[in-house]
């Protein structure tokens, strides 16, 4: 593989475009953890997805890892599968915590990717990394857009005095 500023953004109109896909699942997922743990959690639109993926390839650093594992679970396949199994997950859960920023959504979102991908397959004639790419993709993105009741509220263990001298 070969990673050009092309490249990147090549995999940046792929991920934008895949919002018809990826936003259902990322709805699905919040419906389904919501329920889980008793919460009212916000549904993502095609605008939001959007602009997420607009925001991680705006960064170059970031951008240029999330197009690469992009890349390489768009064409990731190995016959029979299950031997792939691991090196997808792998990279799955690598794009859906970068995507997801720096902790503790990282970490969430990180978690979230082995979660989605439970329900998440591909069709027969995609390879093996196709459905850990959506997984991904719905996993990150989700972590990034407000909807979740305790992203909304300062945290109680925030230092007072650390808050007001940040503020100044």
């Amino acid at each position: 593989m070969h990673v050009t500023p092309s490249m990147v953004a090549s995999e940046y109109e792929w991920a934008r475009e895949r919002a018809n896909v990826v936003v259902p699942l990322i709805n699905a997922v919040r419906d389904d953890l919501g329920e889980l743990f008793g919460l009212d959690v916000d549904h993502v639109t095609d605008a939001q997805y959007r602009a997420v993926v607009d925001e991680t390839f705006a960064d170059g650093d970031r951008a240029v890892n999330v197009a690469a594992l992009v890349a390489l679970l768009r064409d990731l396949d190995v016959d029979g599968d299950y031997p792939g199994f691991v090196v997808d997950e792998v990279l799955g859960r690598e794009l859906a915590g970068t995507i997801a920023g720096g902790q503790p959504l990282r970490m969430l979102g990180e978690a979230t990717f082995h979660y989605a991908d439970v329900d998440t397959h591909g069709d027969d004639d995609e390879a093996a990394g196709a459905d850990d790419l959506d997984a991904a993709l719905a996993a990150g993105v989700q972590e990034h857009v407000p909807g979740w009741g305790w992203t909304e509220e300062p945290s109680p263990f925030a230092v007072a005095d650390a808050v007001e001298r940040a503020n100044r």
